[in-house]
């Protein structure tokens, strides 16, 4: 059992199978996040559900991935990664299906929930894996360059695959792409991945995992209810609720012997900052994906197969930018990569900003592009930026961290941005007599509502809602655009690392945990 990593074990044909394995999970949940952006006027037309279930239905996955993701890398450390890996692809199978046939919003949202859980699971152990099975230092760069290339593979695709289900098939149909992919990993994966266990890996703490629930969805709905419906006392109480359950998970995190996060890791000012930029573009990401995808199809008219053809040039920017980014890290400082392309994703909100709901499809199509195109370099380096901010014996940790800041970032995007421009577009619209209540807080509710009344006060509904949403689309632009230059400043100003190429020369072998196979 060695603890140093062996730079002459170089992979052979079974890893480079076995990682094309483990890029079916990261392949198959941004599949997820895309096709059901473009799903959701087809899930509010079929469902009927509120503005807040809507919501629900969106973020509920994402939040449950960003509090289960470290408590999930510890027990796979704990039972097995491959096992891990294992039952969270069986369980997420299962889940797609009912989500698939939910016959309601609350089913739905259930759902989801358990996708949450269940894909929890499969991002901790497929990287922890790729570490295991890829010893040589550029092998396993060039491994995790593939793994992190299939996510945008994944963004890229879902659009067309989705548009072209949604196109001739029920909303439900969607979720189904998950299940013939699990079905792939669970009968490849037993002959393919090797089975790890960290020898040393404390227990879990249950009272720790209770805490950053009760931290993280309190703060979240909190925050959801502020934002759609104004400041009153029950959603501050839940709020202030779950920041003082947070301070006893800080807290605990400090004395317990086996904590969840370690927190020392932020007294590191480059961590910090990496961790923080992750957060904040994921954020705007998410609520600037839903918003576009459902001005494309609601506003713009598009079908949803088109609606995804359209978003291809963003997806492929995105590739481009991913795989060219930690080329461009070995020359010059990874920070500086970062912070240039959040420079380019600040222009393309600028466009998303000025965009109007009578000519603005292609400068939409074009300014997410940007936005696409910027967020690339965060993808490819903002890991590595964080891992490397950490003492190598908790880059583990500070990998955890990293994975739970993008997921909640996404999920804090639709909840806080989605219920901003929400509320824009309520400000808004005018809804005519007759429409019943609750019909208009929606766009797609409006269009829906619009069918039942006389074509001149229809078309001037529809004219509003569209024109209401897109002040919406316009105001998460100007967000963005703030965030995305704050950002690239605090990057380039903080963070002090070296180009990647010179610090794999200075560095010595990386010190790993004492891991060993599993019988």
């Amino acid at each position: 059992m060695s603890t140093v990593t062996d730079t002459s074990h170089r992979a052979g044909p079974r890893e480079w199978l076995g990682l094309a394995v483990l890029a079916l999970p990261t392949l198959l949940l941004s599949i997820d996040v895309s096709v059901l952006h473009l799903a959701v006027p087809h899930i509010s037309e079929g469902l009927n559900p509120s503005a807040a279930q809507m919501l629900w239905i969106i973020d509920i996955y994402g939040f449950l991935i960003a509090g289960f993701l470290v408590t999930m890398g510890t027990l796979g450390d704990r039972v097995g990664r491959r096992k891990l890996l294992l039952i969270g692809a069986a369980a997420f199978g299962v889940a797609s299906v009912a989500a698939a046939y939910a016959n309601g919003p609350a089913a739905l949202i259930a759902a989801r929930a358990a996708l949450g859980i269940a894909g929890a699971t499969l991002m901790p152990s497929t990287l922890a894996l790729i570490s295991n099975m890829f010893r040589d230092a550029r092998q396993r760069g060039v491994a995790i360059a593939i793994w992190i290339t299939m996510f945008s593979v994944g963004i890229a695709l879902g659009p067309v695959v989705g548009g072209a289900m949604l196109e001739f098939f029920w909303w439900g149909s969607v979720f189904l792409l998950g299940v013939p992919i699990m079905a792939l990993l669970l009968v490849a994966g037993p002959v393919l991945l090797p089975e790890y266990r960290d020898v040393r890996a404390g227990r879990i703490d249950l009272a720790s995992v209770a805490l950053s629930l009760g931290t993280i969805l309190p703060v979240i709905y909190g925050l959801k209810e502020i934002a759609n419906d104004g400041v009153s006392v029950p959603p501050l109480l839940i709020l202030v609720a779950g920041l003082v359950v947070g301070a006893v998970f800080v807290r605990r995190q400090r004395t317990v012997r086996s904590p969840l996060l370690d927190f020392r890791l932020f007294g590191n000012p480059a961590f910090r900052t990496s961790l923080v930029t992750l957060l904040l573009c994921m954020l705007v990401a998410g609520g600037t994906y839903l918003f576009v995808t459902q001005y494309l199809q609601l506003v713009g008219g598009l079908s949803p197969m088109k609606a995804g053809l359209y978003l291809l040039p963003a997806a492929f920017a995105l590739i481009v930018t991913s795989v060219v980014s930690p080329i461009a890290a070995g020359r010059i400082r990874p920070a500086y990569v970062v912070a240039v392309g959040l420079g380019v994703s600040a222009l393309g909100h600028v466009m998303l900003a000025l965009a109007d709901s009578t000519s603005g499809i292609a400068q939409v199509v074009t300014g997410f592009a940007f936005v696409y195109a910027g967020g690339g370099p965060l993808i490819a380096l903002g890991t590595d930026i964080v891992v490397g901010s950490a003492p190598p014996e908790q880059a583990g940790s500070a990998a955890a961290m990293s994975e739970t800041s993008t997921e909640l970032g996404m999920a804090l995007g639709v909840a806080v941005l989605g219920s901003v421009a929400t509320a824009v577009y309520r400000g808004g619209v005018d809804v005519p007599a007759g429409v019943p209540d609750g019909a208009g807080d929606t766009l797609a509710g409006a269009l829906k509502a619009a069918k039942d009344l006389s074509s001149d006060v229809a078309a001037a509904f529809v004219d509003s809602g569209r024109a209401a949403f897109t002040d919406g689309m316009n105001v998460i632009g100007v967000i963005g655009a703030l965030l995305a230059l704050g950002t690239a400043v605090l990057v380039a100003v903080v963070i002090k690392s070296p180009p990647t190429g010179a610090a794999e020369e200075s560095a010595g072998s990386p010190v790993e945990p004492a891991e060993q196979p599993a019988s």
